[in-house]
């Protein structure tokens, strides 16, 4: 074969930083951070630390890690999100496995976690938690590696989120601790809790639009009905049953819907301490329920 016919064939030579600078600009439109974009997609690829990749930029990408990177980023283009590239997100400091099958966990949904550690760090004989809906299990897992004495049952009535969940669990060495179960929401069979939280669908319908990432992520995690409220209620209603005294329950919300959610808490708890909590936009994010013996006077 002449040389100049070979050539021709051989793939064109790429470097990690050649990588960086040709495709930057081409993404730039639909992600915010495009150079950490691409580093979380060169470190997946390649099996290397960001770090690594940041101080060999002369290193040489293959055919097939070149081939591979023209389709995630193609995918990328399209609109679908970086964790459903990779297949992970950090959450709570973290690795979580994420699909198409659960929601991406957010950083606001990390202040239900901080809150909850800090009123079972407060009660240290309270060692039963249920978490509703818990989707890659992101809620469950954080609060059992963080507090090992926590026996935690996660519910969720997608059968494929448990599976991702339960992987999740198994990865972080929890999943002795923590108890899967397909439900939708609370079974009645269940017992009673020290902790409840849930972060369920909670997006108003006429706001479904507004989610980027809807066409990628599971509207059956996203959709809160018409007032962003509907599971959540239904959720509510069933707590008093399977919640301790004292005990907590804590339910992440949409932002606007924050004056409707505390006249459901009121309702159905009337004696109960509640509060909103703003997340670090100072959006109001988390409706706390607190239950102590006083409340029962």
């Amino acid at each position: 074969m002449k040389p100049n016919v070979w050539q021709a064939m051989k793939p064109a030579e790429l470097s990690l930083g050649g990588f960086l600078r040709q495709t930057s600009p081409e993404i730039r439109q639909q992600v915010e951070f495009p150079q950490q974009t691409l580093l979380v997609l060169l470190a997946y690829i390649t099996g290397k630390p960001q770090t690594w990749i940041l101080t060999h930029p002369e290193a040489e990408l293959s055919a097939t890690q070149q081939a591979k990177l023209a389709a995630l980023i193609a995918r990328l283009k399209q609109g679908e999100p970086l964790p459903y590239l990779t297949s992970k997100q950090e959450f709570f400091g973290l690795s979580f496995e994420v699909s198409p099958a659960v929601l991406i966990p957010r950083p606001e949904t990390e202040l239900l976690v901080e809150t909850a550690l800090y009123w079972l760090r407060r009660h240290p004989t309270a060692t039963n938690a249920l978490d509703v809906g818990t989707g890659s299990g992101c809620i469950a897992v954080s609060l059992a590696v963080n507090l090992p004495a926590l026996q935690i049952i996660a519910t969720d009535i997608s059968a494929e989120a448990l599976m991702i969940a339960q992987c999740n669990a198994q990865f972080h060495h929890v999943d002795d601790r923590i108890a899967f179960q397909e439900a939708d929401l609370i079974s009645p069979d269940l017992g009673q809790f020290d902790l409840i939280c849930a972060n369920l669908p909670y997006i108003p319908t006429s706001k479904l639009a507004e989610v980027n990432s809807l066409p990628y992520e599971p509207a059956l995690a996203l959709d809160g009905g018409q007032d962003g409220l509907v599971l959540i209620k239904r959720c509510l209603d069933l707590t008093p049953a399977h919640i301790r005294t004292p005990g907590l329950l804590l339910f992440e919300i949409e932002a606007t819907t924050g004056s409707a959610a505390l006249a459901l808490a009121h309702k159905v708890f009337p004696q109960a301490k509640i509060t909103l909590l703003p997340d670090l936009a100072g959006k109001e994010r988390l409706l706390t329920i607190e239950r102590e013996p006083s409340d029962e006077r």
